[in-house]
């Protein structure tokens, strides 16, 4: 890879985080009634977004929508069987039961998102029109209302959708 590929993927990675954290940080402000703050914290994320896109996209990363589905895949498949498991037992050797916890949830999830993935990628074209819903606590994903997030236990009614 050239110093300059390897710049736009540390690019990409620095605004994908900066997006990120904008907008907890804009929770954070609206939750403390500073509602102008949490525009300039949502407005700066959205121009970190257009950044990491052409960073990806300059980068020659972003393929067709087979070929990004595999990439999804992978991606998702590595995070569930060898990051978050190692994640989970470093916590669990610091002593941080909560953290390892929290990591197991999260990597039942990634295992989700895999296997959502797969789903599609067989026939992406038929793919089944669905609305996902999305556990605000764990992030468990679901194709259509549910009563009970699988995962951490809750409520289907606390669940948003994205369509």
């Amino acid at each position: 890879m050239s110093k300059t590929d390897q710049n736009l993927m540390d690019a990409f990675a620095g605004e994908s985080q900066a997006n990120r954290k904008y907008l907890a940080f804009a929770k954070q402000a609206e939750k403390e009634g500073f509602k102008q703050v949490a525009k300039l914290f949502r407005a700066a994320a959205e121009a970190e977004t257009v950044h990491a896109h052409a960073h990806l996209r300059n980068a020659g990363k972003i393929g067709s929508t087979a070929d990004n589905l595999k990439e999804a895949i992978g991606g998702e498949t590595y995070e569930y069987t060898k990051m978050y498991p190692q994640m989970i037992e470093d916590a669990k050797a610091e002593g941080k039961d909560a953290v390892a916890k929290y990591f197991d949830m999260v990597n039942k999830v990634e295992e989700v998102h895999a296997n959502l993935y797969s789903k599609v990628a067989a026939d992406p074209a038929n793919a089944p029109e669905v609305d996902y819903y999305i556990c605000p606590i764990c992030g468990y994903t679901h194709e259509g209302p549910c009563d009970k997030c699988p995962i951490c236990g809750a409520a289907g009614k606390v669940f948003y959708t994205v369509g």
